[in-house]
């Protein structure tokens, strides 16, 4: 199962005249999604979501002209922004693997499943791919049983199938509701996000949702042993 966004992730790392505070701040643009995630220092990685043909063209611009769309995106929050790192433009898109597993092998992340950066996800559901499987091994290893064998590891699957299908589809719907130039979807995302901001128990459960927290946490994420 794959399709194509005809959007590009851009790429990049700035460093800052003020410090961030471990902040991370996202913007949604009608061309995409545009964030500033926080790294070591007056740093931050840049994940910028454009229209693939806009990407290359921006990609293409001289510094200070690649800067000054950087500006206009995100403001001067943390002061004068300056180029850290090359910049890059990477093709999204949303993809499935048919089966996370097969004989003595188990997909996790990418490799498993391709979905869109909007509000990191794909980290999230990596780490819950990465603490499952190890959790899988580790229970069949204490009964004496073959971590590799079809069993264990199909366990592994149908743990994590479903959780990173649902999520990789609730991406693909948050980026068409955002990236869009819509006034009726405007207008209805934002009385959604009114709604959530204004009830302290909803936006409590979609935090715990975005950060992997509901549903069958792996024990490695809920700060357990194996």
């Amino acid at each position: 199962m794959t399709w194509d966004y005809r959007q590009a992730g851009i790429v990049t790392t700035v460093s800052h005249e003020r410090d961030h505070e471990g902040r991370a701040t996202e913007h949604f643009l009608p061309a995409g999604p545009f964030a500033m995630l926080p790294l070591t220092g007056r740093r931050s990685s840049i994940v910028w979501t454009e229209e693939a043909r806009e990407a290359e063209r921006f990609v293409a611009l001289p510094d200070a002209e690649f800067l000054a769309e950087l500006e206009r995106r995100f403001g001067l929050q943390l002061g004068d922004l300056a180029l850290a790192g090359p910049r890059r433009a990477f093709p999204l898109g949303f993809a499935m693997a048919r089966s996370f597993v097969a004989k003595r092998v188990a997909l996790v992340g990418d490799a498993a499943h391709v979905i869109h950066p909007i509000a990191g996800q794909g980290l999230n559901v990596a780490l819950r791919d990465v603490a499952a499987l190890a959790e899988t091994i580790a229970d069949a290893a204490r009964l004496g049983l073959d971590p590799g064998a079809p069993e264990a590891l199909d366990a592994y699957q149908r743990w994590r199938r479903f959780d990173a299908q649902g999520m990789g589809l609730a991406t693909d719907a948050l980026n068409r509701l955002f990236s869009n130039r819509s006034g009726v979807l405007r207008a209805a995302r934002d009385l959604g996000l009114g709604a959530v901001e204004r009830l302290p128990a909803l936006k409590a459960l979609f935090i715990r949702e975005a950060a992997g927290l509901v549903g069958d946490v792996p024990r490695l994420l809920r700060g357990e042993p194996l």
